[in-house]
């Protein structure tokens, strides 16, 4: 069955928008009768904002559930974890910023 999941991404990867995969892998996938779940975590790729400062991952945020376009009268869940690193000097948490710089012309970030 892995091989069949792995059809399936490479699909979903044709109908979603390209910039997802610069910051997203699916982890899961899942088609049923009535709808298509994806998963998704955020790389562990550090915000370059945060370039000069020491960052550890530090898991994730609360999962976000975003309904897509249905594919073939299927309902579409797009589950999406974004990533969190702490600054070890501060011991602040932080995020990648999706309203700025590159990441705001992805029509994926307008969801976000």
């Amino acid at each position: 069955m892995p091989e069949q999941n792995e059809h399936y991404q490479n699909l979903v990867k044709l109908l979603l928008p390209a910039e997802l995969f610069d910051y997203f892998v699916i982890t899961l996938l899942v088609v049923e009768d009535r709808a298509v779940t994806v998963f998704l975590d955020e790389l562990d790729i550090k915000p370059t904002f945060y370039s000069d400062q020491k960052l550890t991952s530090k898991g994730f945020h609360a999962e976000s559930i975003i309904q897509d376009f249905p594919i073939r009268n299927k309902a579409v869940f797009l589950h999406v974890r974004r990533r969190r690193w702490l600054i070890e000097s501060t011991g602040e948490v932080v995020s990648r910023d999706w309203e700025s710089g590159v990441v705001e012309r992805s029509s994926f970030a307008q969801v976000l």
